[in-house]
């Protein structure tokens, strides 16, 4: 298993959208060790991580609560990482 996939299992609130495609992202990366897109990849890759967010969302939402909420936070609910994602949003800008 990848250790930069967050359980996203027993979140409160629930895993987001954007948390179920980030993970999904990160597993592609993993298991095609394809780390910056292409032409050539960026269509296959895209279309995978569409793939597997939709079914992690859906697995998601079949399984059982957990009766305890996963021991880590997703990347995306940690302050540090939503500085960094504004400031790059603000250079963008």
């Amino acid at each position: 298993m990848c250790r930069n996939i967050t359980t996203l299992r027993g979140l409160q609130p629930a895993a987001t959208t954007e948390e179920i495609e980030a993970a999904a992202r990160q597993y592609v990366r993993k298991v095609t060790g394809v780390q910056s897109l292409s032409d050539a990849t960026r269509e296959p890759f895209e279309a995978a991580v569409a793939e597997i967010a939709q079914i992690t969302a859906r697995l998601l939402e079949e399984l059982p609560q957990r009766r305890q909420p996963p021991a880590t936070v997703p990347p995306l609910r940690r302050p540090e990482v939503q500085a960094r994602i504004a400031l790059r949003a603000a250079k963008k800008a």
